[in-house]
């Protein structure tokens, strides 16, 4: 789980504002992850590539996080994102990277 601290601002408001419908999406985020027989290195890329293919800049940043949390290397990252090119296009893939540029720039 990532601290209170670092999460996002808008998810620290939703939690303010609306803290049980925070609570219930963590639970439901627990149970997806509990629900299978994959890693947590590969839930992360899953979940990551997820974001990558829906264009999804803030999630793209925030499984970046989560990636590197579970111990991916910067190039394993990348590649999960290239790994995308032939499906969504080049410009999709870029901005992706680009993305998972801003997190890995504050590494």
């Amino acid at each position: 789980m990532v601290a209170q601290g670092k999460l996002p601002k808008h998810y620290r408001w939703l939690k303010e504002e609306y803290p049980e419908v925070a609570k219930a999406y963590e639970k439901l985020g627990d149970a997806v992850h509990g629900a299978g027989p994959l890693d947590e290195r590969t839930r992360a890329l899953v979940k990551l590539a997820v974001s990558v293919g829906a264009r999804l800049e803030g999630a793209v940043h925030s499984h970046t996080r989560k990636a590197l949390a579970v111990g991916l290397r910067p190039e394993d990252i990348r590649h999960a994102v290239l790994l995308a090119m032939p499906t969504i296009g080049l410009p999709g893939t870029v901005a992706a990277l680009s993305w998972v540029g801003d997190v890995l720039a504050k590494k």
